[in-house]
């Protein structure tokens, strides 16, 4: 079964964020308190090209399976630690298809816009971190371990324990790109 093993924000942009006991989602802005809620774009390198571009990044979630992995690998690492707002278990988050939809507990809605693009902030805080989120698979194309995004289109309070439930789209799905 698909959980959410821990919830973390931050009302300011660093690069992890502090694990708390439920956190609020709101529809059309992401997470309440948090340094990226809006409907217009907040990551700093975004805001610089267009800040009226749509906020398509308004929620980040990791998979807790990529902790483990990354251990295999001599990398220590904790929810929360690499910006995600929620850390999930059960769930192929990377396998998931552009606008897929993430039930969050009894009333968030999620949906899923794209990966997100791991950055050198990832290698200043453990070195060979970046390398170590990236992959290739079989024909070279590049694999980003680091996370999904997603906008939020029903807002709720979400907390550790909560169930996910999953909504593919209509088919053909679109496999994942970087948002």
């Amino acid at each position: 079964m698909a959980t959410i093993v821990a919830v973390a924000r931050d009302d300011r942009h660093r690069f992890s964020k502090p694990i708390l006991s439920s956190i609020r989602l709101l529809a059309g802005l992401g997470i309440e308190g948090d340094a990226h809620c809006g409907r217009t774009v907040k990551h700093r390198s975004r805001v610089a090209v267009d800040p009226t571009q749509p906020n398509l990044r308004q929620v980040h979630l990791i998979h807790a399976e990529l902790f483990d992995e990354l251990a295999a690998g001599g990398f220590s690492l904790r929810p929360g630690e690499m910006g995600e707002n929620i850390t999930t278990s059960g769930i192929d988050l990377l396998g998931l298809p552009i606008g897929a939809r993430l039930r969050l507990g009894a009333q968030a809605l999620v949906e899923i816009t794209g990966l997100r693009n791991p950055c050198a902030q990832i290698e200043a805080f453990q070195p060979g971190l970046l390398k170590a989120v990236l992959g290739r698979d079989p024909n070279g194309g590049l694999i980003r371990k680091a996370g999904i995004m997603g906008i939020v289109l029903e807002g709720g309070e979400v907390r550790p324990g909560d169930p996910i439930g999953v909504t593919l789209p209509a088919l053909p799905h679109r496999t994942l790109e970087r948002v």
